[in-house]
């Protein structure tokens, strides 16, 4: 494969990457999925239906990332999330002040792109923010605490952190065969928790919102881990995932593209910087938000309301940049994505998640006098 042929995929994968996060970007938009706002309508009001819409999109991520697996089409081993290295506490303290700085900036990294795209000046700010402080737990100040002390606790699995082939090592039955269970187990039992709901099922919405943003992520490791894949890069002469940030297979996330977005864009005119697949999702769910609002005539600029709110949505963004850069991802990122490799890791960081999300609604409601 010769140079301009690579070139050709890296257009591949980026383009596949927009359309399907503009895809995601109007559907999002249009069934109001949030992580958060589900957390906080299960917290605060006890209504569970958008928690539902949420496990029917890890249901259905987690039923078609397994079946890619086992039809041999990708390996998710190739993948950031299953790796032998256990990072406990890493996974714990940045999942949880990941929900803390989304619940304090109004949505997820992936809401906070939605709303960008409906006329949110104050999710441009947290995505300024949280950009930032992502970059500079990769590679700058805060990095220092995630490497030096974070990750530091951790253990090392060799089989790998994924449920599958932990198991298999422990009863010696097939990987394979622990996949196709428990996908079915988890990803059925999801289904049909989801759908026991009768508000649930009386909104169409709530189905397309959770089976839209499942594919979607399948979709994604589709454009990343077959369409972007080479055997032997003609540089380095070994495999290579063309167009992604960590150079391996990747699906949707939206912590560490926003980072490299504005890399991108700081060093515009440096020729060996190139729109990868996570810079590409995160343009395209705010196009796909803004067609959406601009069609329905939704659109509406907001700003912000005092210097209170301010002051939540800064924090919140750099809360969500460390937070999810140390626990490998968001609630997209870990909490769809990362479950449907079925990596321990994920499962932990999305308990995290919810438990800062949590907590912190029960301070407000408190400090509100609730």
């Amino acid at each position: 494969m010769n140079e301009p042929d690579i070139a050709q995929l890296a257009l591949y994968v980026a383009g596949g990457a927009f359309v399907l996060a503009f895809i995601f970007g109007a559907v999002g938009n249009k069934t109001n999925f949030c992580t958060m706002g589900a957390v906080s309508d299960w917290v605060n009001m006890g209504d569970t239906s958008r928690m539902r819409m949420w496990l029917l999109a890890i249901a259905v991520a987690l039923l078609g990332a397994s079946a890619l697996q086992l039809a041999g089409v990708v390996d998710f081993s190739k993948s950031i999330y299953p790796g032998p290295r256990f990072t406990w506490l890493s996974y714990i303290v940045g999942g949880f002040l990941f929900g803390v700085g989304m619940t304090l900036g109004s949505g997820c990294g992936s809401k906070t792109l939605i709303r960008i795209g409906g006329g949110s000046l104050k999710s441009l700010v947290v995505f300024v923010f949280l950009g930032i402080a992502a970059y500079m737990t990769l590679r700058g100040l805060f990095g220092a605490l995630r490497v030096g002390v974070l990750e530091k606790a951790s253990a090392t699995l060799a089989s790998g952190q994924d449920l599958p082939s932990l198991l298999a090592a422990a009863t010696g039955v097939a990987k394979a065969t622990w996949t196709a269970l428990l996908a079915a187990v988890i990803g059925g039992g999801l289904i049909a928790f989801a759908y026991a709901s009768r508000d649930f099922r009386a909104s169409f919405d709530y189905t397309l919102g959770g089976v839209v943003t499942g594919l979607v992520v399948v979709g994604g490791w589709v454009v990343s881990g077959v369409v972007g894949y080479v055997a032997e890069h003609p540089e380095s002469l070994q495999e290579a995932f063309i167009a992604t940030n960590t150079g391996r297979m990747e699906s949707f996330s939206f912590v560490a593209p926003m980072a490299f977005t504005l890399e991108y864009l700081m060093f515009w005119t440096d020729k060996s910087k190139i729109v990868t697949y996570g810079i590409a999702s995160g343009l395209g769910v705010i196009a796909g938000s803004a067609a959406y609002a601009l069609a329905t005539r939704t659109f509406r600029w907001e700003g912000f309301r005092d210097a209170e709110d301010t002051a939540n949505h800064v924090v919140g963004g750099i809360l969500m940049g460390f937070g999810g850069i140390t626990a490998l991802g968001c609630t997209i990122g870990q909490g769809i994505t990362g479950i449907s490799t079925l990596a321990l890791g994920s499962f932990l960081a999305l308990g995290a998640i919810i438990a800062g999300s949590a907590l912190t609604m029960k301070y407000q409601y408190w400090r509100m006098g609730g």
